[in-house]
């Protein structure tokens, strides 16, 4: 799979508090048997009313934000029930990478298994990223995903923590089974030598 470095385009600005997967991904999405049309579902309630029309106050529904890569949320973004569905939906709509105070245990473990960038920044980052998207809709950032920086529009620049582990499969594009399957001559090696000293323990 294609090496992934950098991520780069305009960004949404999305910031509401304790955004739960049952609003990311809501319920009647899920009666699928694969991974199609969860774009449709992406935050329906928040993009459309009762009877199916787009609301003109969701930040979705601007024009100045269409075909958006990164989408700038706020604290314990993902929150909820553990449907992976939310990731798929982010990704089919388009995003590449959610930028948010603080996520969700499951849905960061669930993002990063399916190489959605989730990048954790301090309070007054966010506000200057999301501020920015919404003085200036459109505007591009950038994030490199090697040096593990985010750029805004005006130039700064903010760090943001990320493990050896997960940083290896958004940037690879390797999921758990990937990085089980890498160390495979480890295991058998360790296989080896574990029955060697315990031949009882080995099932015939």
């Amino acid at each position: 799979m294609t090496r992934l470095t950098a991520i780069q385009g305009s960004a949404v600005p999305l910031p509401i508090d304790n955004l739960d997967t049952d609003q990311i991904m809501p319920k009647q999405f899920l009666r699928i048997i694969d991974k199609a049309g969860l774009a449709d579902g992406l935050l329906y309630d928040l993009r459309f009313d009762e009877r199916g029309t787009p609301r003109t106050d969701c930040v979705l529904n601007r024009s100045a934000y269409v075909n958006a890569r990164i989408l700038i949320g706020g604290v314990n973004f993902g929150c909820g029930s553990s449907r992976e569905h939310a990731v798929w939906g982010l990704q089919q709509y388009g995003f590449q990478a959610v930028i948010a105070p603080s996520f969700a245990e499951i849905f960061y473990s669930n993002a990063m298994n399916n190489r959605l960038l989730l990048v954790q920044l301090e309070p007054d980052a966010i506000h200057a990223l999301t501020h920015q998207a919404i003085e200036m809709p459109g505007v591009s950032i950038s994030i490199d995903l090697e040096q593990q920086t985010v750029r805004s529009a005006s130039g700064e620049r903010y760090a943001y923590p990320i493990g050896a582990r997960h940083k290896r499969m958004v940037i690879e594009g390797m999921d758990i089974v990937d990085l089980t399957l890498d160390s495979l001559a480890a295991i058998e090696a360790f296989e080896r030598l574990h029955f060697a000293r315990h031949p009882w323990a080995q099932v015939m």
